[in-house]
């Protein structure tokens, strides 16, 4: 599998995250199974959260594959934490005993990446930057970033902490672009002009800050997935089932190959925990599509070119 560089970090990763949302889904047998295809296709980068199963999705996924200092090595294992009940916190104490929290489920001493989870409009940004240095100096955490947050939010947050922000989680698939759309539909009057997110992937770009695209099968919040949903996305599908054809691939390889062919050098976070959904989605690395078959891919999703 291709490799990138990790936002301004020496961090070499896969260019496919594997997210471990739904790992808690798994029993013991299934879930190593799982983390063992993974490893074997060199997608040995794991997103987690403290969210995902109430932390269940982290203490299943350490059980399965028996962690311990030999195994722990060949894998690079990222968190979340940020989200409670009802709010958001970014306090130096929340993210303290969120950290504690995660390598006791993920029975590991350190993270090689944090990221705060949501925005947090009550943050102290002071508070972040405390708690930052306190397990970075500790060795509890070894690289830092952000989700879903735009460029003005991190601005701040990069004020204070001294430490790069290496990565920003973000919501992107073909038919959820906007942060691409508005940039091609620069001083037009039409819908997808409407700059709705400060420009965060150049921003993301300009610094060094790797973008990680989440649910890139789903369109809108989570109200479904479009790859096979001839009812809402007939053209799309007829599209990407075309040109998967021509390079002899599922068509879940080629809405992979649409995030990875952005020289924004993305690493899409894979939610599934379909064994052969992974090896389809692994086999994008090391397909380029061109760049007609990209734009005929975005265009058949909806969405316009000035």
């Amino acid at each position: 599998m291709k490799t990138i560089k990790l936002g301004a970090s020496l961090l070499e990763v896969p260019n496919i995250a594997v997210g471990c949302m739904r790992m808690s889904s798994l029993d013991k047998v299934q879930a190593e199974r799982f983390v063992q295809t993974a490893l074997e296709l060199g997608a040995n980068f794991f997103d987690h959260a403290d969210i995902y199963g109430g932390g269940a999705s982290e203490e299943i996924f350490a059980d399965a594959i028996q962690m311990n200092s030999d195994i722990r090595e060949k894998m690079i294992l990222q968190s979340k934490c940020g989200i409670r009940k009802g709010m958001f916190d970014f306090s130096k104490e929340h993210i303290l005993n969120s950290v504690d929290g995660i390598l006791k489920r993920l029975k590991t001493d350190y993270l090689d990446v944090l990221l705060l989870h949501r925005p947090d409009t009550l943050v102290e940004p002071e508070e972040v930057a405390e708690a930052f240095e306190q397990l970075e100096s500790s060795g509890k955490v070894r690289h830092f970033g952000v989700s879903n947050q735009n460029p003005m939010q991190i601005q701040l947050l990069q004020k204070f902490v001294k430490q790069s922000l290496v990565v920003n989680q973000l919501q992107l698939s073909i038919t959820n672009a906007t942060m691409i759309s508005n940039g091609m539909n620069v001083n037009m009057e039409n819908a997808s002009a409407v700059n709705r997110d400060g420009s965060v992937l150049d921003f993301c770009r300009l610094n060094d800050i790797t973008i990680q695209p989440w649910s890139p099968f789903q369109y809108g919040f989570f109200e479904g997935v479009f790859l096979g949903n001839n009812e809402k996305f007939p053209e799309l599908n007829k599209k990407i089932d075309e040109i998967a054809v021509k390079y002899g691939v599922s068509n879940t390889t080629i809405v992979v190959a649409w995030l990875l062919r952005h020289p924004a050098k993305m690493q899409p976070v894979i939610g599934t925990m379909n064994m052969d959904r992974l090896k389809d989605c692994a086999e994008a690395s090391d397909i380029v599509l061109t760049r007609e078959e990209w734009y005929a891919i975005y265009q058949a999703a909806g969405n316009i070119l000035p």
